[in-house]
């Protein structure tokens, strides 16, 4: 029977920088930088997961996106325009994550949880080495320094949807079972990923991209309102698959002894 021996975290949204808000103020960012092109932080975080290659590429064939794209240049978006956009993203991204490294309310504490448990800590994210490089650093100076890390472009057959990272992690870390690891995200990329790597899933619905909130707006909330925007973010996230969705990382201990208590039952992600 598997036992419960590791968790898979994401990064941004998930352990770091509540609302999920460093990748998609860079991408507007990087769109009027690259083209002059204006896009929205709403429509910016619509693929969010993805590596950034990758997400800038699903944005253009966004259709309302895409019909914008067309009518300011005469021409869909090439591959060849992406790359323009992710050679602008990249050193805003490099120079701006840092300021978004603060740890999400919980994270040391969940930690510290696995940790007394000898649950071991992976994690992987959409960023490319070049940003988590900066991004590990500062956080590990805000305490938090997981057993591995797997960033995108690191593994040959791809990033998310897809299950490499995870499964690059498993392999890092030794682990007997895929169904003994956990994936946490807080986006549905994430949550997919999870699940083709035959692991258990724990959705974010509240700290992360798919509610789009700041730390002053989630800690300002009162019930009802946290409430609309929890039903609100779930969707993706049980559309997704995840057999388990808290508010943010502060409850993962609660979602992992209901996973453990299915795993004992002899169930199966």
């Amino acid at each position: 029977m598997a036992k419960l021996e590791a968790v898979i975290l994401d990064w941004a949204g998930t352990t770091v920088d509540f609302g999920s808000f460093a990748p998609t103020t860079i991408f507007v960012e990087a769109f009027a930088q690259a083209f002059g092109f204006a896009l929205s932080l709403e429509e910016a975080r619509g693929p969010m997961g993805l590596g950034k290659w990758d997400h800038i590429r699903a944005l253009g064939d966004t259709p309302a996106i895409a019909a914008r794209w067309a009518s300011q240049f005469g021409a869909p978006m090439s591959d060849a325009d992406v790359d323009g956009i992710y050679r602008a993203f990249m050193p805003l991204q490099i120079a701006k994550v840092a300021d978004h490294a603060d740890l999400i309310p919980g994270t040391l504490e969940t930690v510290a949880w696995l940790r007394e448990r000898g649950i071991k800590i992976g994690s992987c994210s959409g960023y490319p080495r070049e940003v988590m490089d900066v991004l590990i650093e500062a956080a590990a100076q805000r305490g938090f320094k997981p057993d591995h890390v797997v960033a995108a472009g690191e593994v040959a057959a791809g990033s998310r949807p897809g299950p490499w990272m995870a499964l690059q992690n498993v392999i890092a870390l030794g682990i007997g079972d895929v169904a003994g690891c956990v994936k946490v995200d807080d986006s549905a990329p994430g949550i997919h990923e999870g699940r083709r790597a035959g692991m258990w899933t724990v959705g974010l619905s509240l700290s992360g991209n798919e509610s789009g909130l700041t730390l002053p707006q989630f800690l300002a909330a009162d019930a009802n309102h946290r409430a609309r925007v929890r039903r609100r973010a779930s969707v993706n996230l049980a559309a997704a698959g995840a057999h388990c969705i808290v508010d943010t990382i502060a409850e993962l201990p609660e979602a992992l002894l209901q996973i453990q208590a299915r795993i004992a039952r002899g169930e199966r992600p």
